[in-house]
C-alpha cells in the first residue's frame, strides 16, 4: 500500500511540474509565434499555434525601426557591470558583517537594511540633478554608478555567510598566517559562490528590466532594451508582431545568462533550502 501511494504521489508531482513548466513557457512560445507572422495573424480565428515564415523579416524591421543593436549592447554592458559589482561588493560587505567584529558593525548593517524601505521614486529627482551636475545624462555612467552596490545584496550575503562559513575555518586560516583579505579571497569567496550566483542572476534581471530610470536619463538615440521596446510599442496602431519580435530578442540574453549560471543558481537555492 505504501509503495503504491508513493508512486501516485510521484506521478502527481511530475504532472504538476509539467503543467507549471508548460504554462510558464507558453507566453514565451506564443511571443515567438506572433513574432514569426504579420500583425494581421492576431485576428485569425482560431489563433495560430505554429510559427510562420516572417521571423527574419520582423527581426530586420526591429533593427530598422530603433537602434536595437545599440540597445542590446548598452543593456548587456549595464546589467553585466552592475551584476558583477553587486556580487563582489555584497560578498565583501557580507563577509565583514557576518564574520568580522568591529565597532558599529550591527548599526551599519541595520542602517543598510533600512535603506531598502525607502521608495526608489523618492530619490529620482535628486539623483537626476546629480547626474546633470556630473554631466552624465545620456551616458551609461548614469545607470551603472548609482547601482554598483545593493542593500538587498549585502543583507542576502550576510545571512548566507553567517551560516555557510564556519568561524573555525577562518580561525584556522589566521593561524596559518592568512590576512583578512586572504581569508575573504581564498575562503569566503569560494563558499559564497552559490549565493553569489543567485544574487548575480537576480541583479542582472533587475538591471536588464529597469525602464523608469533609463527612460529619464538616456536619450532616444542611446537607449537600453526596455526603452527601445517602448518605442516599438508606441504609435497610433500597435504592431504586435514587431513589439513581440523585439521582446523575444530582448529576452534571449536572460535565457543565456540563466543557462550559464543555472547550475550555481539551483545549487544555491537547494543549499539555502537545506540550511533553512
Amino acid at each position: 500500500m505504501i509503495p503504491r501511494t508513493a508512486g501516485v504521489a510521484r506521478t502527481l508531482t511530475y504532472l504538476t511540474l509539467m503543467a507549471v513548466a508548460f504554462f510558464s513557457a507558453l507566453p514565451l512560445y506564443y511571443s515567438v509565434v506572433v513574432a514569426s507572422r504579420d500583425n494581421s495573424a492576431l485576428a485569425d480565428v482560431p489563433p495560430p499555434l505554429l510559427p510562420g515564415g516572417n521571423l527574419l523579416a520582423n527581426i530586420g524591421r526591429v533593427f530598422d525601426t530603433v537602434p536595437f543593436a545599440l540597445a542590446l549592447l548598452n543593456s548587456v554592458l549595464v546589467a553585466g557591470s552592475i551584476a558583477l559589482s553587486v556580487m563582489f561588493f555584497s560578498t565583501l560587505a557580507g563577509f565583514a558583517f557576518a564574520k568580522l567584529r568591529f565597532r558599529g558593525g550591527r548599526a551599519m548593517l541595520l542602517l543598510t537594511v533600512a535603506t531598502m524601505m525607502v521608495p526608489t521614486q523618492l530619490g529620482i529627482i535628486p539623483l537626476y540633478l546629480l547626474m546633470v551636475k556630473l554631466e552624465w545624462t545620456g551616458s551609461m555612467y548614469a545607470l551603472i554608478v548609482p547601482a554598483l552596490t545593493s542593500a538587498f545584496g549585502v543583507f542576502f550575503m550576510t545571512q548566507f555567510l553567517s551560516r555557510a562559513l564556519p568561524t573555525e575555518l577562518l580561525e584556522a586560516g589566521r593561524v596559518d598566517g592568512c590576512t583578512t583579505w586572504g581569508l575573504f579571497w581564498h575562503v569566503a569567496l569560494p563558499a559564497a559562490r552559490p549565493a553569489a550566483a543567485v544574487l548575480g542572476m537576480l541583479t542582472f534581471m533587475s538591471a536588464w528590466n529597469d525602464y523608469f530610470w533609463p527612460l529619464i536619463v538616456l536619450t532616444p538615440e542611446n537607449p537600453t532594451v526596455q526603452v527601445a521596446l517602448s518605442t516599438l510599442a508606441a504609435g497610433y496602431i500597435s504592431d504586435y508582431a514587431l513589439s513581440l519580435t523585439g521582446t523575444a530578442l530582448g529576452t534571449l540574453p536572460l535565457v543565456i545568462v540563466f543557462a550559464l549560471l543555472g547550475k550555481q543558481i539551483i545549487g544555491g537555492i537547494m543549499q539555502g533550502a537545506v540550511k533553512g
